[in-house]
Parts: C-alpha cells; structure tokens; sequence
C-alpha cells in the first residue's frame, strides 16, 4: 500500500489556480517542493504515492511523488507530476510543511486531471462536497 503526504496548498484560492501555478512551473523545468528533511518513510512515498492537497480545509486534489532528490542549500526536493488529479472532497485540518495521509484514509479519485476539461469545475466540487453529495 502507497503512502501519501498532505500539504498546505499556501496562496492558492482553488484548484484552479493551483493547477495553473503547477503547469506554470512545468513550463520551465521540473516541478518540485522543498522540505528540511526527507521523509523518513520515503521508500513508501516515491513513485507510488501522492501529494494531496489542502485548499479551504478540505482534501482537493492529489499530485503524484515522481521522486525525492537533493535541492539548494542541503534541502531536500519533492519533485511532482504537474497534473492535478481532482479527488473527492474530505475536510482536513490546516497544518504547517507535511503530514503523512495512509492510503486507506486517502480521499477517492474523481476521474481526469483538471486540466485535460473533463472535470468537474472546483467549485461545484466544492459546493457539492458541503452538501454531502461528492
């Protein structure tokens, strides 16, 4: 079973403008985040689990963990696929860097990444997970 991270999606009013924030960093090179330390269940996380995360207090979205590696200054890099893959909507505390989620806990798929346009808008996600219905 993959393990997962959640993370603060910090500055980001929805979903969609995480994903633009993502592919604009696509754009010009790899996308990546930088923590202190590596994870110490890495080996669990890279290549099979995801970065989901937090916008409003709820679990929005996931990015795949592509790899860990070495970043400037002795941090450690988080390198993400950029496509955001829209999940159910879960309610999740704000907390500061990351926080290990298992995959039993991890919140479901919804089908398509947010920017291939077979998604569901992000707000309607949103109103519709108030409601109990996603």
């Amino acid at each position: 079973m993959p393990l997962h991270l959640t993370k603060v999606a910090f500055g980001a009013s929805g979903v969609e403008h995480l994903a633009e924030r993502l592919l604009e960093r696509a754009a010009t090179g790899p996308v990546f985040l930088t923590t202190r330390y590596l994870p110490k269940r890495h080996v669990e996380i890279a290549g099979q689990g995801s970065l989901f995360w937090i916008i409003k207090h709820s679990l929005v979205a996931r990015s795949p963990i592509l790899s860990f590696g070495e970043a400037e200054g002795g941090r450690v890099a988080i390198h993400l696929d950029p496509h955001l893959v829209l999940t159910q909507g879960r309610p999740k505390r704000a907390h500061q860097g990351w926080r290990y989620l298992e995959d039993a806990d991890a919140p479901a798929d919804l089908g398509g990444d947010i920017s291939s346009g077979d998604a569901l808008p992000a707000a309607l996600i949103g109103k519709l997970a108030a409601l109990g219905l996603v």
